[in-house]
């Protein structure tokens, strides 16, 4: 297929034109960073995506099948509030907009854990059970989580007005090999340190696998999945975990993949793609367990 992946040059972005093209198809990124002018010549075009214009131009000069969006800005920590959601919510309507327009037939939304609410909450409040499904109520408060929600709501409409099919992907933390160690070290020191999303993060090569699956797949309509690993980063049961952080408030417990389970469930992507995320904190860390 011929793929256009925004947001290329990003963590995320960058493992998935990896994996596509890994895989066998023809990925074109786009990106707001400098290209690199002159041999050898990478199939890449710069574009700022909350420019309609730019984003239309873009989307027709590729002639894409698919467009992975993983674009915009990745967390709300280091840019103000108002930036954040204009800069997600425009070039992802821009980006719907120019799939149903061009008659790209398919889009994979980057979304976020933190969609739900809780994660980035501005006044704190648990999720109403675990692990967190994509059942759970979306009840953000924030400028990031309500940027990535109204994201799958600009997929929503793109399917109902378009033949298009979406997939919106929610990944949880996303952790590279070089940052498992300080993560993982910080909550075995104090599991609170790990409580804003129950414990749970996504590899960013089994992330890259799933949306390069929801990519070829053929599902109909807007389809909204979980990007988790099964185990949690503390490396304990998370029944136990709860517990000690919440005690009598803790959310209920639903049935578990596992004991160790973080508090997302990766059943729906496991059942609509077939994804295996088989990686670990274990596999770049070495510690007992």
């Amino acid at each position: 297929m011929r793929v256009l992946v925004t947001g290329s040059r990003g963590k995320i972005g960058s493992r998935v034109v990896a994996r596509l093209a890994a895989d066998g198809h023809r990925v074109i990124g786009t990106d707001i960073v400098m290209p690199a002018y002159g041999p050898p010549f990478e199939p890449y075009l710069r574009a700022d995506l909350t420019d309609y214009g730019q984003a239309i131009s873009v989307v027709l000069r590729v002639r894409p099948d698919v467009v992975v969006h993983t674009a915009g800005i990745p967390e709300p920590s280091h840019d103000p509030a108002h930036v954040v959601f204009a800069t997600n919510t425009q070039s992802t309507f821009n980006v719907a907009e120019a799939v149903a327009r061009t008659r790209v037939r398919r889009l994979v939304y980057v979304s976020s854990e933190t969609a739900p609410g809780f994660v980035t909450a501005e006044r704190p409040f648990l999720p109403d059970y675990l692990p967190v499904d994509e059942d759970h109520p979306l009840r953000p408060q924030d400028a990031y989580g309500l940027s990535k929600a109204l994201g799958e709501t600009i997929c929503d409409a793109l399917v109902r007005r378009a033949d298009a099919t979406a997939v919106s992907v929610r990944p949880s933390l996303v952790l590279t090999p070089d940052s498992y160690r300080q993560l993982h070290d910080r909550v075995a020191a104090d599991p609170r340190a790990g409580v804003f999303n129950q414990w749970s993060y996504v590899d960013v090569d089994d992330l890259a696998e799933l949306i390069a699956l929801a990519a070829v797949a053929d599902t109909a309509g807007h389809e909204v999945v979980y990007a988790a690993q099964p185990d949690n980063i503390a490396g304990r049961p998370l029944a136990e975990l709860t517990d000690q952080v919440f005690g009598p408030d803790a959310p209920p417990l639903r049935a578990l993949e596992r004991p160790d389970a973080g508090g997302i469930s990766i059943a729906k992507a496991r059942a609509l793609f077939g994804w295996k995320p088989e990686r670990s904190w274990r596999d770049h860390l070495q510690v007992d367990g």
